[in-house]
């Protein structure tokens, strides 16, 4: 099990072929200070596996779960089915379709048992590691700290981007 010491957030995927995008959910949550371990569970290879690992995760002192999963992508509802924690899925483009059958998966949960969904691939999972942080951030003052100097680097970027940019608009007058 890949972990940082004392995990607070449970990084899942159903298989190791996933890891070039959860890799991101990873570097996110560590530019927060955000520690995690991450595992390969399968909702159709691992079933029973999966249902200890989810089932146990809030035992074990985490607090939020990412889950990513492609084609079928029924490992986020699975998870989701025996935990109270926050579950957020990162839909994987692994098929024919691009995401899209991911996506649909993750998204189109049944009453009464939530999947917060991201984006497909690597904007879903840093966006996923950046809302276990929000999560998190309710109630812990210095991860909204964080939370508030990343929103302001940014706002910053953009500014920066912004000034290049008049400055090529103005060379070429």
């Amino acid at each position: 099990m890949a972990q940082t010491k004392n995990p607070v957030v449970g990084i899942l995927m159903g298989s190791d072929t996933d890891l070039p995008v959860m890799v991101e959910v990873s570097r996110t949550l560590e530019k927060f200070g955000i520690a995690y371990e991450m595992e390969v569970c399968s909702a159709h290879r691992s079933p029973a596996r999966t249902h200890e690992y989810a089932s146990k995760a809030a035992g074990r002192g985490l607090k939020v779960l990412i889950v990513g999963a492609g084609g079928a992508a029924h490992l986020a509802g699975v998870v989701a089915s025996v935990t109270s924690l926050p579950v957020i899925g990162v839909p994987l483009a692994t098929t024919a379709l691009n995401g899209m059958d991911s996506l649909l998966a993750i998204v189109q949960m049944p009453a009464g048992i939530p999947v917060a969904t991201m984006a497909i691939d690597k904007a879903g999972a840093s966006n996923a590691a950046i809302f276990a942080a929000q999560i998190l951030g309710t109630s812990d003052p210095n991860m909204a700290a964080r939370l508030a100097a990343h929103k302001e680097e940014l706002a910053r970027s953009v500014q920066e981007k912004n000034s290049r940019l008049q400055q090529k608009i103005a060379d070429l007058r």
